[in-house]
């Protein structure tokens, strides 16, 4: 288990959850396979999983000017799952706070 890393709570994901009510976004590792998602999102929330999209981002080179000179940095690489969960179900990622 573990494979969940964190939910995403953005302003895209947020518009994608308002489009369609049933969709939430996961930060997950990297070497997780849907079935995985599904099994241990389905023993967290407690809910019917439908379907599981993953998206790999790689992580990207960044540099800027400042006045001590060149800095050179990166940015990590992750993996994002959206999950579609069964109609009337939803996620509440507040409760446990």
């Amino acid at each position: 288990m573990g494979f969940i890393i964190k939910p995403l709570v953005t302003e895209k994901m947020t518009n994608i959850t308002e489009k369609k009510a049933n969709r939430y976004g996961f930060v997950v590792r990297p070497e997780a396979n849907k079935l995985q998602i599904k099994k241990e999102i389905e023993s967290l929330y407690n809910v019917t999983v439908e379907d599981v999209n993953t998206l790999r981002y790689a992580g990207k080179r960044s540099s800027r000017y400042t006045k001590a000179g060149l800095v050179k940095g990166q940015r990590n690489a992750f993996k994002k799952a959206i999950v579609t969960v069964k109609d009337g179900e939803t996620i509440d990622f507040y409760s446990n706070i």
